[in-house]
């Protein structure tokens, strides 16, 4: 069995959506190529600590650990803390930084790759390509004469194949790129991104963003590998335009399971989620005004601050839709739409905290009288009296009562946003303020817009992530730019309904593979060929159709949407990395 080694600057460390395909897939690599298979990235102490487990070895990856460790390149050998604990080894840059401008020189004078100046973020990728490089032919040695396949992903992962292909090394190589540097700044500039692409000069618009030399080595890695990859349709076609190589097979991304649960079990996890949340609304909402929960959903959106990649510019112009129509109808409906993401910000908004802070006085007031009521209605009942409620609860908590109540209320709206930003021109404050959607009580659709990870330490829903997707109803991903997208996959492999974009990989996928997906929870928002207005409109009609579900319909999609999930199991889509890494082998045999 051959040895496979991938590569990937984001092992070990959450920085993006890398991590997570190299995460969630290590489990079915493992079962497929046992203790043939190895992890490799560059060390970072801070995430290793949490993350990375060293473990002493004799195979052939532990040697040649050691054996470059021994030239003075420390390499840290042991296990990936995921699911599958597969062999990670970590490699220190710190030895090689120092030779940066000698780096960037040689990939000119060797590869005609003009790396430009000093810059910190490429020359990190330089060395981790040079480390990876060595580590390669350490492993070489000792790989007892065994074929090894080197599948490097992105590009800030695979800088060791220019060299590895002077070397003319017999190491099968294969090059993932998950989305293409310049398609990124492109796509976030342009509203026309799809239909230019084929006119795009690479080379003019590289220079014009500023990160000529990063694409120019993409390039080099791309041609150089034996076998190119990507992930979806989409961004093969920008592969063919923008990197000049049209990719020799397509690797979508799957999901890990643990196990599906029974269908019970799904409807269960989603109420129980679903009332941590609804602490959550009580807490922010009920003091400004009341709506009755039993008649609320909870939408949410997620993924990296992209206002207009990620789409959420088309989501709350779409919410804003959907408040008019709900508005119009008379509905008794009400909508809590979430937007998650990551922004610099102070802290907390301290009102927000407070009025948390205020609910848990309240339960806990209202626990102690239900106590003291239960115990004493007991013996007067059992006595043949017939008590009033006043006389089963002394003064002291009616008086605490009372003054937790008044404190509670407020005569403001709600907050818009959690914590304290440190951009008050933030794009998407801004957008929710121009529509007007700022929690006023006679609008059915609320917004809460959270700049930071859902945690378990988070003071505001003490749950996971994933718990708090299962908790709610609907996903709204809606993306212009997204080479794949875990965000819906994520949702619907949690049980929970949501929309992807004609123009995420994943959504392009499901259009290709899956007929009528909406029936099972996954609807497809069709953006490719739409101007901006009429994608705020159809996606305002996707929200307002799900809106009028009833619970029971819901809960039959939530069941349906969770079964539809297994089809993305790493354990099925990990075979097409199994075919690039034999078409990467057959070619280098050839090559030879």
């Amino acid at each position: 069995m051959a040895l496979i080694v991938e590569a990937g600057w984001e092992i070990c460390r959450q920085l993006g959506g890398i991590y997570t395909v190299l995460r969630s897939k290590a489990n079915a690599m493992v079962q497929h190529s046992g203790e043939s298979y190895s992890l490799l990235g560059p060390f970072e102490a801070s995430s290793a600590q949490i993350e990375f487990e060293e473990k002493p070895g004799a195979n052939a990856f532990h040697r040649a650990a050691r054996k470059l460790t021994a030239q003075g390149i420390e390499a840290r050998a042991g296990i990936w803390l995921v699911p599958g604990r597969p062999q990670t080894v970590l490699l220190d840059l710190s030895s090689i930084l120092p030779r940066a401008a000698e780096l960037r020189y040689f990939a000119w004078e060797h590869h005609g790759i003009d790396c430009g100046g000093p810059d910190s973020m490429l020359d990190e990728v330089l060395a981790f390509g040079e480390a990876s490089r060595l580590f390669l032919e350490k492993l070489l040695e000792e790989a007892s004469g065994e074929p090894i396949v080197a599948h490097f992903h992105e590009w800030m992962g695979g800088a060791a194949i220019p060299q590895m292909r002077r070397q003319n090394l017999p190491i099968g190589i294969v090059f993932t790129t998950h989305a293409t540097l310049l398609g990124r700044y492109l796509a976030t500039s342009r509203d026309d991104f799809y239909d230019t692409l084929p006119s795009a000069n690479w080379s003019t618009e590289a220079e014009r963003h500023g990160i000529a030399p990063r694409v120019r080595l993409e390039r080099a890695l791309a041609h150089g590998a034996h076998v190119f990859t990507t992930l979806s349709e989409l961004t093969a076609l920008e592969c063919r335009h923008l990197l000049g190589r049209t990719p020799d097979l397509l690797l979508p991304n799957g999901i890990h399971f643990e196990h599906l649960p029974a269908t019970h079990e799904v409807q269960n996890l989603h109420q129980k989620f679903k009332q941590n949340i609804e602490k959550f609304v009580i807490g922010h909402f009920f003091p400004s005004y009341t709506f009755d929960l039993d008649r609320t959903l909870y939408f949410f959106t997620s993924g990296r601050y992209e206002y207009r990649n990620k789409g959420y510019n088309v989501t709350l112009d779409a919410l804003a839709v959907l408040n008019q129509k709900l508005k119009a109808a008379g509905s008794d409906r009400t909508i809590i739409a979430f937007l998650v993401t990551r922004r610099p910000h102070h802290n907390f908004h301290p009102d927000v905290l407070a009025s948390m802070g205020l609910m848990e006085e309240l339960k806990l007031v209202c626990e102690a009288i239900e106590k003291q009521v239960g115990d004493r209605l007991f013996i007067q009942a059992a006595a043949g009296n017939k008590p009033w409620l006043y006389e089963l609860v002394d003064e002291y908590w009616w008086l605490r009562l009372k003054r937790a109540m008044h404190s509670w209320k407020t005569g403001r709206n709600p907050f818009i946003i959690t914590h304290i930003p440190q951009d008050e021109n933030d794009e998407v404050l801004n957008h929710i303020r121009r529509i007007g959607l700022l929690n006023g009580a006679d609008d059915p659709v609320k917004i809460v817009y959270h700049p930071d990870f859902i945690t378990t330490t988070n003071p505001l829903f003490h749950m996971e992530y994933g718990e708090f997707v299962r908790g709610c109803h609907l996903g709204i991903f809606p993306s212009y730019y997204e080479p794949w997208g875990y965000t819906p996959l994520e949702s619907i492999a949690l049980g929970t309904p949501a929309i992807t974009s004609d123009l995420a990989g994943f959504g392009n996928y499901v259009m290709d593979h899956i007929e009528k997906p909406q029936d099972a929870g996954l609807y497809l928002h069709k953006r490719r060929f739409l101007n901006y207005s009429d994608t705020v409109t159809a996606l305002g009609e996707q929200l307002w159709n799900f809106a009028q579900l009833e619970r029971r319909d819901r809960i039959e999609l939530r069941n349906r949407t969770e079964l539809l999930s297994a089809r993305f199991d790493w354990m099925e889509l990990a075979s097409q990395y199994f075919k690039a890494h034999d078409l990467a082998l057959d070619r280098l045999k050839h090559s030879r």
